[in-house]
């Protein structure tokens, strides 16, 4: 096991364990390790003695994103479709995922936000810890929840799914746990034991790795400040039902009115930072994910994606990772500025084809189980 791979692989009977190993940079997904994911992945589905793959990250993430850097560099010098092929391989990975024939298990230790939730949440299994820290921060970036996240957040109850893909907000493992972004729960001092039960299944029946996990399991109490209590659900409810991401901002506002609390306050300032560009194909991403499939997902988010690194219509994705990946100033200069300015035909812009550019195919998969037909 080579250590300066950013992939580690590990075999253990019929198991095989790989590890993400860019620890200073969170894990976060290069051009390398998409490529070198999807070529084990797509081996292990062939190769009859491996039963089981388990995900897991090295140091304080299990993987905070794509590393968006060098796909910046490109659109700097004007190549903006090397961009659209690093983000081609990870759709066609979290496509292999969300249809995979074997059971994937995600340990979710640590640091899980945009791409980390691509290779993660379209498998059958994810196992969040007391360390676990989620969040979709796209519309900060000047991006969308990518990643086959319109597929997974629409399937959220109520409008929670919304609520996480245009605030960025941060969840816990107990909230991942309660809305269904993660399956099972356990301290991380349990997880090595855990490991070592599944390394000795040697099966690939999903139903026995369910029981193995369901004996680690626990349930545990939402922190006081979450946004899954009850009361906060209602008033998400309320407000990110709205049909546009100004109705869902004059809603809050309303309930901030009636001596709303600081998570409304925090909810408006966190929209009100993002960009408007982002904020409205993020919504309507999300409302049509509800009606698809994954792979139709997937390839709508390309379409939507290359219009992003293109900048035909915003260059708002350069503006977000210069103000808060490069210079750190936090402080992006958004263009359109104000949500208005941001008209519905230049929404519309972003679900058609980019001229010239092939939409996104996926390969017929074979022997589905019924958890990944379902998906389709």
């Amino acid at each position: 096991m080579a250590s300066h791979s950013q992939v580690l692989v590990e075999e253990k009977s019929s198991v095989r364990i790989l590890t993400l190993n860019r620890p200073k940079q969170l894990n976060a997904l290069s051009f390398q390790m998409i490529s070198r994911l999807l070529q084990l992945f797509l081996a292990y589905e062939e190769d009859p003695s491996v039963k089981l793959v388990i995900l897991k990250g090295q140091g304080r993430a299990f993987c905070a994103g794509g590393d968006v850097s060098a796909v910046v560099r490109d659109i700097g010098q004007g190549n903006w479709r090397l961009g659209a092929k690093f983000f081609a391989d990870e759709y066609m990975l979290n496509y292999v995922m969300a249809t995979y024939t074997k059971p994937q298990v995600s340990i979710l230790n640590g640091i899980v936000m945009g791409g980390g939730a691509g290779v993660s949440v379209h498998g059958p299994f994810r196992i969040a810890t007391e360390n676990t820290v989620f969040a979709m921060p796209e519309t900060v970036l000047g991006l969308f929840p990518d990643v086959g996240a319109s597929y997974f957040l629409s399937r959220l109850p109520g409008f929670f799914g919304e609520y996480v893909g245009l605030t960025g907000a941060r969840l816990d493992g107990a909230d991942m746990l309660a809305c269904g972004l993660a399956t099972h729960y356990l301290p991380s001092t349990r997880l090595t034991a855990l490991e070592a039960e599944l390394c000795r299944v040697d099966s690939s029946d999903p139903a026995l790795v369910s029981t193995i996990l369901d004996a680690y399991t626990q349930n545990p109490h939402l922190k006081q400040q979450s946004a899954y209590h009850r009361q906060v659900l209602d008033v998400i409810d309320r407000c990110f039902s709205g049909r546009t991401v100004e109705e869902i901002i004059a809603a809050l506002e309303r309930e901030a009115t009636h001596g709303g609390d600081d998570w409304i306050s925090s909810t408006i300032r966190a929209l009100k930072k993002a960009s408007p560009a982002s904020l409205k194909i993020s919504l309507r991403s999300i409302r049509e994910g509800r009606l698809q499939g994954v792979g139709q997902c997937l390839s709508r988010e390309y379409r939507m994606v290359c219009h992003v690194l293109k900048g035909d219509i915003s260059k708002d994705f350069v503006e977000g990772c210069r103000a808060i990946l490069i210079d750190k100033d936090k402080n992006p200069k958004w263009e359109p500025w104000r949500l208005e300015e941001m008209k519905d035909r230049m929404v519309e812009q972003y679900f058609k084809r980019v001229e010239e550019e092939e939409d996104l195919k996926f390969p017929a998969r074979k022997n589905l189980p019924a958890l990944a037909m379902a998906k389709l």
